[in-house]
C-alpha cells in the first residue's frame, strides 16, 4: 500500500500544475460540503443528549418486507434504525423546495450578494491548512504569509453579516449587523495578539512551518526530553495564546454564547430575520463550515496539526531496538493516515462548540465588550511581551535561563493583568439584584371552626 501511495504521488507530480491546483481545491471544498449535513446531524444529536431530550431519530429508519424470500429469514421483517441521519437531507430538501419570499422594500443586489459572501471565508481560510504531510495534495496554497491571510480572510466574513443586516430594511435586521461589526472589533485584536505570540516563536507566517516546529522536541530539550513534540498547546505561552484563540473563535462564528448578532430574544433573528429558503440554508452553511475550518485552524496551529498525539516515534524507534517495529509501525500510520488524524481533532473542536452552546446561556452586549477589551486583549499582549523576552534570553544566556525566565514572567504578567482589571473599579458592570416586594410575612388569621360551620351550613 506504502508503494501504491509513493507511485500515485510521483505520478500526480508530473500533471500540470493548473490540474494540481483544481484537485487539491477539489479536495479541500467537497468534503467539508458533504460534512456539512453530518456536523448539523451531530449537534442535534448530541444536544440532545446533553439536554437530557429527544433529537432526530426517525427519519431514515426501515423495515425490511417480510414477504422477500430473498432475503434470508433473519433479515425478514426486521428493521433497521439510523437514528434520524438522513434529517439534515429532508431539511435540506424542504429548504431547497420551500416558497422564496422576497421582501419588496430591500436593496436586491445586496440582499443577494450577502449569504454568498458570509460562506465564501471559510472556504478561502481552508487553503493554508495542511491536512498532511503531502505537500502536492494540501494546502491548497501554502503561501507564506499564511497567519496574515488567515487573519484578513476571516474579517471579511462579517461582511456577510452586515450587509445581510442592512439588505433587509429591517431594524432588527440591521441591529444585528451592527453587533456583529462591533463585535469583530473586540475580539479581532485579541485573536491577532494571541497568533503573534505563536509567529514570533515560530519565526514564519506559514501554517507548514508551525506543524513542523511542532515536531521538535518539547520545550528545547534534549536526551529523552526527546521523546514529546513541542506541541504549543504544551507550553506556557502556547497555552494563554490557545486559550485566548479558542474563546475568540467562538466569538468569530458567531456561536453560543456569543451569538449576539442573531440573539431570538430580542432582535428575532437578527442579521438574518428577512431570509428564507435557501438564501436562510446558505448562512447556516456557512456558519457550519466556519465551524470546521476554525477547528481545523486551532489543531494545526495549537494541538500539532495532523500529528496523532505529541510523542516522536521516529525517536523511539531508534532509540529501542526491542520495540522498533512498533514504533516505526507508528511512525508511518501517523504519516499515512494523517487527514484521519486531523479530521479526529476537528470533531473534537466542533464537540467543544456544541459543549458550549448546551451548557453557557447567551452573554450581555456590555459582558462580551468586557471580556475582550479588559481580559484578552491585556492579557494576549502582556504574553506576547513575555514570548518576545523569553526568545531574547534564550538566545544571549542559553535554553536554562530561558525557561526561569518563564516563572518570573508568570507571575509579572499575572500580576499586570490583575492590576489592569482592578483599575477604574466604578467602570465595571453593575452587579443586578433581585429583592422582593413586600418582605414581611403575612399576619396569621386565626380561624373560628364554628363559625366556618355556620358559614357552609
Amino acid at each position: 500500500m506504502i508503494q501504491w501511495l509513493q507511485q500515485l504521488m510521483e505520478g500526480f507530480a508530473k500533471w500540470p500544475p493548473i490540474v494540481q491546483a483544481v484537485i487539491r481545491a477539489l479536495l479541500l471544498v467537497l468534503p467539508i460540503l458533504t460534512l456539512v449535513p453530518g456536523i448539523i446531524w451531530y449537534e442535534r444529536r448530541l444536544l440532545s443528549w446533553m439536554q437530557d431530550r429527544i433529537g432526530p431519530n426517525r427519519v431514515g429508519n426501515f423495515r425490511l418486507p417480510a414477504h422477500w424470500k430473498i432475503l434470508p429469514p433473519g433479515l425478514r421483517g426486521r428493521k433497521f434504525k439510523l437514528f434520524g441521519l438522513l434529517q439534515p437531507i429532508a431539511d435540506g430538501v424542504k429548504l431547497f423546495f420551500k416558497e422564496d419570499v422576497t421582501p419588496a422594500s430591500v436593496d436586491r443586489v445586496i440582499y443577494f450578494l450577502a449569504p454568498a459572501l458570509a460562506l465564501f471565508p471559510a472556504f478561502a481560510l481552508g487553503a493554508t491548512i495542511p491536512f498532511g504531510p503531502y505537500t502536492l495534495l494540501t494546502p491548497v496554497a501554502d503561501v507564506n504569509i499564511g497567519v496574515l491571510y488567515m487573519l484578513a480572510i476571516s474579517s471579511l466574513g462579517v461582511y456577510g453579516v452586515v450587509l445581510g443586516g442592512y439588505a433587509g430594511n429591517n431594524k432588527y435586521s440591521l441591529m444585528g449587523g451592527l453587533r456583529s461589526s462591533a463585535q469583530l472589533i473586540s475580539y479581532e485584536l485579541s485573536m491577532g495578539m494571541s497568533l503573534a505570540a505563536i509567529v514570533l516563536a515560530t519565526g514564519s507566517l506559514r501554517m507548514t512551518d508551525m506543524v513542523a516546529m511542532q515536531e521538535q522536541p518539547l520545550w528545547g530539550m534534549g536526551g529523552y526530553g526527546q521523546i514529546f513534540q513541542n506541541w504549543f498547546i504544551l507550553t506556557p505561552y502556547g497555552f494563554i495564546s490557545g486559550i485566548i484563540f479558542l474563546v475568540c473563535m467562538v466569538a468569530e462564528t458567531n456561536r453560543a454564547p456569543f451569538d449576539l448578532p442573531e440573539a431570538e430574544n430580542e432582535l428575532i433573528a437578527g442579521y438574518h430575520t428577512e431570509y428564507s429558503s435557501m438564501k436562510f440554508a446558505v448562512y447556516f452553511m456557512g456558519e457550519y463550515a466556519a465551524m470546521f475550518i476554525f477547528s481545523a485552524v486551532f489543531a494545526t496551529v495549537f494541538l500539532g496539526g495532523w500529528n496523532i498525539v505529541p510523542i516522536n516515534w521516529g525517536f523511539l524507534a531508534d532509540n529501542s531496538p526491542v520495540l522498533n517495529g512498533l514504533f516505526g509501525f507508528m511512525k508511518s500510520m501517523t504519516i499515512y493516515l494523517s487527514p484521519i488524524w486531523m479530521v479526529g481533532k476537528i470533531i473534537a473542536g466542533l464537540t467543544f462548540y456544541i459543549w458550549l452552546r448546551a451548557t453557557l446561556p447567551r452573554l450581555r452586549y456590555d459582558q462580551l465588550m468586557s471580556i475582550g477589551w479588559r481580559s484578552m486583549l491585556p492579557l494576549a499582549t502582556l504574553n506576547f511581551m513575555a514570548v518576545a523576552t523569553w526568545i531574547f534570553i534564550s538566545a544571549r544566556y542559553g535554553s536554562a535561563a530561558g525557561i526561569g525566565m518563564w516563572v518570573v514572567a508568570g507571575v509579572v504578567v499575572f500580576t499586570l493583568w490583575r492590576l489592569l482589571k482592578s483599575i477604574d473599579k466604578g467602570a465595571d458592570l453593575e452587579v443586578r439584584t433581585v429583592k422582593m416586594v413586600g418582605g414581611k410575612p403575612a399576619p396569621v388569621v386565626e380561624v373560628d371552626p364554628e363559625r366556618v360551620a355556620e358559614a357552609v351550613n
